[in-house]
């Protein structure tokens, strides 16, 4: 591979003191030794400085920044300005990377033409005590690769901000993280290199993305009104995408904050999302899950003065770093497809990974 490129690992942290120390620990046991891990504690007031802090004094590839509140993207921006690296590798403060994450991705890239510019892994999932709840489903239903601003429209099959890396030229060429987002602000980075570059993958699970239990309500609102936005300014510079992509792409959406609105106990929201799910695409009238819910949503709340809320127990963690990271998944569960609604969204899919041969 001849002289190893440096690496640039981009942290926004913000009351991180959980996970930082996992976080740093994963990226130090990287087989690929070439790289910097620059850290932004985003006006944090735990000890997540600290933790860093502790860490910077111990190798001094890791940096330390530290600024008032002023959310994700600015702090990756921040990241990235302090940086020297070819290659950025942004990962969330509480995730994990197997050991040779940065090693596969580093090879890919090295191995590609310019006209690659970003490449990615799958996720496995864990909840907030570390255990693993499942598995990124992308991985059973195939490679995306190529010119992929179509497919990306229609679902984020990135997943989550852990699983990428990309040439510092790609931020050369579409600029930084957008501040005006709250949320989705990877999805429109991808969105905007994917505009100029084809993907890549390295198709192994490589990195463990951490979901957390608890109320999502008040997110998937947010949610809701930066994707509306990232989306409009897509479609407008993109009028040749066909109309059927944006149904599907707002059902497939919609879809997943219905799921987490229900979870959270919102049912008047998840009665929102569950009709912008339906406007202009019927095709969610196939899940039998949405009626099950439907009526759920619908006894809960009537019964809701008569139900005491139960007290939810205290979660231990169950697993280390060591014994989640000592060796990669293998086998995931196969999804299954026989469902009516599942052998349309998977129709859909491969209609829209059609496109990235183009």
């Amino acid at each position: 591979m001849g002289s190893s490129p440096l690496v640039s690992v981009v942290i926004a942290a913000y009351n991180a003191e959980a996970f930082i120390s996992d976080t740093l620990k994963s990226i130090l046991a990287q087989t690929y030794r070439d790289f910097e891990v620059i850290v932004i504690d985003d006006g944090s007031v735990d000890r997540t400085a600290e933790i860093v802090r502790s860490y910077a004094e111990n190798d001094d590839r890791i940096r330390l920044i530290q600024q008032e509140n002023s959310g994700v993207s600015a702090s990756r921006n921040l990241a990235i300005q302090h940086s020297s690296g070819e290659y950025i590798a942004p990962i969330d403060a509480d995730d994990i990377w197997y050991s040779e994450r940065l090693e596969k991705h580093v090879r890919c890239l090295e191995a590609a033409d310019s006209s690659i510019g970003l490449v990615y892994s799958w996720s496995m999932y864990l909840n907030d005590v570390g255990d693993i709840k499942g598995y990124s489903p992308f991985g059973k239903l195939g490679a995306v690769e190529g010119n992929v601003l179509a497919v990306l429209v229609f679902y984020n099959f990135l997943d989550n901000a852990s699983t990428t890396m990309f040439r510092r030229s790609c931020i050369d060429t579409v600029g930084n993280y957008n501040t005006e987002l709250k949320t989705c602000e990877d999805w429109d980075l991808y969105l905007r290199i994917s505009e100029h570059y084809r993907f890549a993958i390295v198709p192994e699970y490589l990195i463990g993305y951490r979901q957390y239990s608890g109320s999502m309500s008040t997110k998937c609102t947010t949610m809701a009104h930066f994707y509306e936005l990232i989306m409009s300014r897509i479609y407008q510079r993109h009028p040749e995408l066909p109309s059927s992509v944006r149904r599907w792409a707002n059902t497939a959406f919609y879809n997943n904050l219905l799921s987490k609105s229900y979870l959270a106990g919102d049912y008047a929201l998840m009665f929102r999302w569950i009709f912008r799910s339906l406007k202009g695409d019927f095709a969610l009238l196939l899940r039998p899950g949405v009626y099950k819910v439907t009526l759920v949503a619908i006894v809960k709340t009537l019964a809701q003065p008569l139900l005491a809320l139960p007290k939810q127990q205290k979660l231990e963690r169950s697993h280390t770093l060591e014994t989640i990271t000592e060796k990669q998944p293998s086998n995931p569960p196969i999804p299954n497809f026989w469902k009516p609604y599942d052998r349309v969204i998977l129709r859909r899919w491969q209609q829209m990974v059609k496109t990235t041969q183009t």
